[in-house]
């Protein structure tokens, strides 16, 4: 793994670029049209990397993460700590649950739109009560449902999936995305 610069857009850049992904935009803090360069305040000159502070993010996020799965574990841990690091979630925006826990609780506590990602087929299979193949399953938006509650349920790989084949890292954060547009049009 490479080290991380310590500023927040070069460390942003070099986790999605870990994971593969080659450009990210972050939208929320353009006012301009997605092909214009993005001017930081202090600099007046265009910069290629994204200029929001990550700490912008926490006081946008107006819903909760559960992610749902095998606790990883190693390298899939630091994927996982990677991934929430990305996407700009403070502890408070996210939970994990086994895969064979009771996410009941989770869904009666929150007072915030919900999201649900289940990491593997196993899990996918299981929350969603179909048996299709994880291929089948990823690129939908499934419900789970507590009572009148429905939250919205994504199916993506695991962790370790990922890690042993790198080159599934933008399909992990196709799904990813999906679940963050889902969770913003809640």
């Amino acid at each position: 793994m490479n080290m991380i610069p310590p500023n927040g857009s070069s460390m942003r850049s070099s986790f999605l670029k870990e994971m593969g992904i080659t450009e990210w935009v972050d939208r929320s803090s353009l006012s301009a049209p997605l092909n214009a360069a993005v001017v930081p305040q202090s600099n007046a000159q265009a910069s290629s990397e994204p200029t929001a502070n990550p700490s912008a993010h926490v006081t946008e996020i107006s819903g909760r993460w559960i992610f749902i799965g095998t606790k990883p574990q190693g390298d899939a841990f630091t994927l996982f700590q990677n991934i929430v690091r990305v996407l700009g979630l403070p502890n408070s925006a996210w939970a994990w649950q086994d895969q064979k826990a009771n996410i009941d609780a989770l869904i009666e506590s929150s007072t915030v739109p919900l999201v649900a990602i289940a990491f593997g087929a196993a899990s996918a299979q299981r929350l969603t009560g179909e048996n299709a193949p994880l291929t089948e399953l990823r690129g939908a938006i499934h419900s789970l449902m507590h009572g009148e509650t429905e939250v919205p349920l994504i199916a993506t790989l695991e962790l370790a999936q990922v890690l042993a084949r790198p080159q599934e890292k933008a399909l992990l954060w196709e799904d990813l995305l999906l679940a963050r547009s889902v969770l913003q049009s809640l």
